[in-house]
Order: C-alpha cells, then sequence, then structure tokens
C-alpha cells in the first residue's frame, strides 16, 4: 500500500514538474538537388547586342528629320538629313563637265581618225613620189598628236566621273541611315539645329540612339575571388527586379578579360549572360537584373537547409524523448538555401532551423511549430 502511495506522489510530481515541449521551427533531412553557385556583388543590367550612338559623318544643320523617339527601323532606311545645297549644285556642275568632257572627247578623236586618214593618203603619195618625204613626216605627227588629244579627253572624262562620285560621297556624308534594324530610343536635335560628329576625347551627344531589342543580355560585375569558377556556357539564372517571382533561364556568353577596379569598392569581373528564352513580357534596355552562376549540381543527394547549421558544422537535431542533440556533419556542396550531407545526419531526421529562441538549446524538448494563418 505504502509503496503505491509512493509511486503515485512520483508521477504526481513528474506530472507537476515535466517541461512542456518549445515550439520550434524544425526541418526534415530529404534528398534533392544541392548547386554551387556565385552571384552578382551589385546589380546587373540589360544590355542590346546592338545598340549605336548614331552621328552624321559631318557637321550641319538637320533639314529633315525621318523618325520621332520610339519609331523602328529598318536597315539602311534614311534617319535624318543635313543642309546639302551646296553638293547638289556641285554634283550639276561635275555632271556639266562631264557632258562637256564627252563632246570634247568626241570632237578630238573625230579630228584624230581623220588625221589618221589624211596621213595614210600622204604616205602613198610619198610612195609614188608624188611628194616630199617631210610632208609625210608632218602628216604622220599631226595624227599622233590629235590621237593623243583624244585620249586626253578620255581621260578627262573619267576624271569628271570621279568628281561626281567625291560629291556622290559627300552627299552620303550628309544623311544617317540606320546600320542595323531597330527602336530609336532618343534624338537629340530638332529641325534647324546644328549637329556635329564627335571629335576625339570630346564627349558630344548622339543625334541618335539606335537599339535592337531583338536581342538582350545581362551584364553583371562579379567579384574576382569568384571569377576563377565561371566558364563559358555555364548555365545560369536572371532575375529582374521588375519582374518579380520571375525566373530565368540563361547561359554564360563572355567573360571580361581584365578586373574593373572601382574607387572604395571591390574589384569584379564583369559577365554576360544570355538569356535562353527571352521574356514574353515587354523587357526593356537598361533594367537592373541578378545573375546567379551555377558552378557545380549534384541531384538526389541528402541535403539539409543551410539556416540549420550554426558554427563549426554543428546540428541540433530531434532525439531522444523530442529533446535536441547536438551533432557534428560532414558537409559537401552548399549554397545559401541548402548543403549536402556527407555524414551525420540520416534520411528522416528533424533538425532545428530558428536559433532566434532564448529558450531552445540543447537538451529542451520541442514540437514543430504550428504553421502562422
Amino acid at each position: 500500500m505504502i509503496a503505491s502511495v509512493i509511486i503515485a506522489l512520483v508521477l504526481v510530481t513528474w506530472y507537476l514538474t515535466r517541461s512542456e515541449p518549445v515550439e520550434a521551427e524544425l526541418a526534415s533531412i530529404s534528398h534533392g538537388l544541392v548547386e554551387a553557385t556565385v552571384v552578382n556583388t551589385r546589380a546587373g543590367t540589360i544590355k542590346a547586342c546592338r545598340r549605336s550612338n548614331l552621328a552624321p559623318a559631318t557637321g550641319g544643320q538637320i533639314v529633315k528629320l525621318w523618325v520621332k523617339e520610339g519609331d523602328r527601323v529598318s536597315q539602311d532606311q534614311v534617319l535624318l538629313e543635313l543642309w546639302d545645297a551646296d553638293l547638289v549644285a556641285q554634283r550639276k556642275l561635275a555632271q556639266r563637265q562631264l557632258a562637256m568632257a564627252k563632246e570634247h572627247r568626241r570632237e578630238a578623236c573625230i579630228l584624230a581618225e581623220n588625221a589618221r586618214r589624211e596621213s595614210l593618203r600622204t604616205q602613198q603619195l610619198v610612195d609614188k613620189g608624188f611628194i616630199s618625204s617631210q610632208r609625210a613626216e608632218d602628216d604622220e605627227a599631226n595624227a599622233r598628236a590629235r590621237q593623243a588629244s583624244c585620249d586626253a579627253a578620255a581621260a578627262d572624262i573619267k576624271r569628271a566621273q570621279a568628281q561626281i562620285l567625291v560629291v556622290d560621297a559627300q552627299l552620303a556624308r550628309a544623311k544617317l541611315h540606320a546600320p542595323f534594324p531597330g527602336v530609336v530610343a532618343r534624338i537629340t536635335g530638332e529641325l534647324g539645329e546644328f549637329t556635329t560628329p564627335s571629335p576625339p576625347g570630346v564627349p558630344t551627344p548622339p543625334a541618335i540612339d539606335l537599339i535592337d531589342d531583338s536581342c538582350l543580355y545581362v551584364s553583371a560585375p562579379m567579384d574576382e575571388v569568384d571569377a576563377p569558377k565561371i566558364k563559358i556556357s555555364q548555365s545560369a539564372r536572371i532575375t529582374l527586379d521588375a519582374m518579380p517571382g520571375k525566373i530565368f533561364a540563361g547561359k554564360v556568353r563572355r567573360i571580361a578579360p581584365y578586373v574593373t577596379e572601382i574607387e572604395k569598392q571591390a574589384r569584379t569581373v564583369d559577365i554576360e549572360v544570355d538569356f535562353l528564352q527571352p521574356p514574353t513580357d515587354t523587357l526593356l534596355v537598361g533594367y537592373s537584373a541578378d545573375v546567379e552562376a551555377i558552378i557545380e549540381q549534384r541531384d538526389n543527394v541528402l541535403r539539409i537547409p543551410t539556416q540549420a547549421i550554426r558554427q563549426n558544422n554543428k546540428v541540433l537535431v530531434v532525439g531522444k524523448d523530442s529533446k535536441l542533440e547536438e551533432r557534428f556533419i560532414k558537409t559537401g556542396l552548399a549554397n545559401w538555401s541548402y548543403t549536402e550531407i556527407i555524414s551525420g545526419l540520416e534520411m528522416g531526421d528533424l533538425v532545428l532551423l530558428s536559433f532566434d529562441q532564448d529558450e531552445v538549446e540543447v537538451g529542451v524538448p520541442v514540437q514543430q511549430k504550428s504553421p502562422q494563418p
């Protein structure tokens, strides 16, 4: 009887003094994909494969502006024209000179042909003894001189034709053509204003900023420490601030052959990443973008949420009687989300995720925290 009372008192005492399990955020160890990745140190930028700041090859006054900002243009389409009335007049003059050269050649060649026939007749008379040989020599010299005039007139025609080509080249410099199809992003200048090409060392706003938005890529700076891990054709993921929640597959197309040094900032290496499947939504040049280059992948490996790992590769595991136990684990591939487990944990083990509760420590019983409504 006394023993039964003692046992009952012990049970009551244990029940009244037992620790209630603490609610904590737990995660179950499972198999899945683990990747090693590197990300850009500063925001990247969406850029066009082809973008040209266009200006006429010569300075002048804008007399025709055939496009406006936002217009789509085709290759070789005329975008603007400069005042060229003087060049048009020079071309007309060169055409008149060409016509005159052709007439002069016609005249000179007719005289040369007549002089040649006259020289032949004179030579026949000399052979028959009717006239002296001196007359024949004079006529032959005259025929050669006339032929030289004919040849010179032909050279004058070529010179006049070349002059027209020179003027045509100058006229072409007064027109600005689109080097590729694209969209007009910006126009600097209005009708009647003077525009000029930018001389070396003097930054001058371009007359027209043309963008080929059919081909876009991301340029992003990577820390110099991570740069050796990145290779051409590596897979990457692209995210845009303008399109939250969307992830786009990409591929590394270029790695800069030098390190960019910006004062008071980390040294970086710029990389360029192509979209494997361009977004169907409107994608604007200049959007900020982030790149996550995938260095290595391992699928179907035992993994743990990276945030569950404490200092010195230790984790808190739910053990016997739902109490927390500390274990040392050996890890492999890792990223911000998951870390590969080599040893120390098994499939189905529960580990502690959050460490912001003071009452959670080794030996304390825990239970899964109820989801927030």
